[in-house]
């Protein structure tokens, strides 16, 4: 697995900016912080192990390739999503990480499937994300994700994750409060990657048409801010912890994530894979802005829109950390060393 979260740490702790960034919220920061990485991030990264151990046995060898390159190119992503176990006791963080990690496995292997599998055709991606549907639903018997592709064995390693992800999900108290948002997000996450992943000459047009029916809900975000906003797992995980933290929180915690911070954070992602994308001629929501400075203040808005709803929660200060964190992080990322003086910028726009 490649590590990005340690040049990321180290990029983050010499640079006096991104420090003041980092502790100007006061409080508790430096030592959640510290607990994150020393705590949360071995649980997650020796959950991933197990999963990559059991990807290396899947029989069919593009499917296999895929589900080892999404695991070691992502680590990053697995680590990232367990963020609000931070704030868990050791028992409950255990419990979260055996949730996120294989639902961020999930995430990330069909998102490579839609990205390089060389045979997966546009009818397969919505069949394919039946898996993240049915691995939110403990109840949700299995189905054939690969029924329109593409063809080969993967020994049931994607059954075998939505499977675990059902199984840790099931004993959860109020899960019946998180399936009603569960069910609505993991309908719009799948929308969303069936329609970015169309050929180039008509995704766009598809995304705008997707936004325009529903604009009504949305009508403070563009339509690929919605975009972005629909294809977060933050809407997730982030009432996920409320479940674990603050039960009667669930529907505020949710709330004050979507669509404000879940769209900062695929902005982020995008922001990152700006060359990367442009290489692949994948669609890229952060070129939509028509300059970096129009970029940079709709990401502040999107922050402030996220903390103004951060202060109905109990506990607000781990959300402003979670925000701050993810920011730096990404922000502070490996692949950014070439725009280091633009991202730096982007993270003063939001830190504001």
């Amino acid at each position: 697995m490649v590590n990005e979260i340690g040049p990321a740490v180290r990029r983050v702790l010499r640079s006096k900016e991104r420090i003041g960034i980092l502790l100007g919220d006061g409080g508790n920061t430096a030592w959640n912080l510290a607990r994150f990485l020393r705590v949360i991030v071995p649980l997650a990264r020796r959950e991933l192990q197990g999963i990559a151990a059991r990807a290396a046995h899947i029989p069919d060898p593009d499917l296999r390739e895929q589900a080892l390159a999404s695991i070691r190119f992502k680590a990053f992503h697995a680590a990232g999503a367990c963020i609000h176990a931070t704030f868990l006791n050791r028992h409950d963080a255990e419990h979260f990480v055996r949730i996120v990690v294989p639902l961020e496995s999930i995430y990330d292997y069909l998102d490579n499937l839609c990205d390089r599998h060389p045979a997966v055709s546009t009818d397969a991606y919505p069949v394919l994300h039946d898996a993240i549907c049915d691995a939110l639903d403990p109840n949700a018997p299995l189905r054939d994700y690969y029924r329109a592709g593409p063809s080969g064995d993967d020994g049931g390693y994607l059954a075998d994750l939505v499977r675990q992800v059902q199984r840790e999900l099931a004993p959860l108290h109020r899960y019946s409060r998180l399936a009603v948002h569960f069910a609505r997000v993991s309908k719009l996450y799948a929308r969303m990657q069936s329609t970015v992943h169309l050929p180039s000459s008509s995704r766009v047009a598809a995304v705008v048409a997707w936004y325009e029916s529903e604009c009504a809900s949305f009508p403070a975000l563009d339509w690929h801010e919605f975009a972005c906003s629909a294809g977060s797992q933050f809407q997730v995980y982030a009432p996920l912890y409320a479940a674990f933290a603050a039960p009667d929180e669930i529907d505020a915690t949710f709330e004050a994530y979507f669509p404000w911070l879940s769209a900062l954070h695929v902005l982020f992602d995008s922001f990152i894979d700006r060359e990367e994308d442009a290489a692949s001629g994948d669609l890229n929501f952060a070129e939509v802005y028509a300059n970096p400075k129009a970029l940079r203040e709709r990401a502040a808005w999107l922050a402030d829109s996220a903390r103004r709803r951060f202060t109905a929660l109990s506990f607000s200060s781990r959300h402003r950390f979670m925000l701050n964190t993810m920011a730096l992080f990404y922000l502070s990322h490996p692949k950014l060393d070439s725009r280091a003086k633009e991202a730096t910028m982007l993270l003063k726009a939001i830190a504001r």
